[in-house]
């Protein structure tokens, strides 16, 4: 018989056990429901991928190309806004997103950032990737930043609102058709 006192007995016990894969996995999914809760995310879905705290673990987990980093860095982004936190992993996943979220919250980054990143580096062969915009005023925001965005790495971004001064700019016969 050993005897031991109640806390001996509970030390005892805690020493024995060890966490379990399913208790870990709990564990760390209460956590990421923590954060999305303290950053007011709410997401809908099937095997989501954890939020980003830091623009820095975009390069880490998600191999962003350095100067689409730096560029980050440059343009005064430090801290992720909360659209960006979750939409960023979800669209480097490749899934499909739909979301909303009030003006000035950095949903254009949100969608650029995956986008360059499918993309990985310029190719010459005509447009690759289209956005459509519902106002001329959205498509020039989102012309401004995509230049920053990309700046050194070698895409070319470009605004079309009128195809006939389109066609003028590349040339009836080119071979960037759009």
């Amino acid at each position: 018989i050993k005897w031991m006192s109640s806390l001996e007995a509970k030390f005892e016990d805690a020493k024995d056990k060890k966490p379990t894969a399913e208790k870990l996995e709990r564990l760390r999914r209460e956590k990421i429901n923590r954060f999305r809760n303290q950053h007011r995310i709410n997401i809908q879905g099937t095997d989501l991928p954890d939020p980003i705290a830091t623009f820095d673990q975009l390069q880490k987990e998600y191999k962003v190309h350095p100067k689409i980093m730096e560029n980050i860095q440059a343009a005064g982004f430090h801290v992720p806004t909360p659209i960006q936190m979750q939409a960023i992993p979800v669209m480097l996943h490749g899934r499909e997103v739909l979301a909303s979220a009030p003006t000035g919250s950095g949903k254009t980054l949100a969608f650029c950032i995956p986008l360059l990143t499918h993309l990985k580096q310029p190719r010459n062969k005509g447009f690759r990737a289209l956005i459509i915009s519902p106002t001329r005023e959205l498509a020039s925001q989102t012309h401004r930043e995509l230049v920053k965005l990309a700046e050194g790495t070698g895409f070319r971004i470009h605004m079309i609102h009128k195809a006939a001064e389109a066609a003028k700019k590349f040339g009836p016969k080119s071979s960037k058709k759009f």
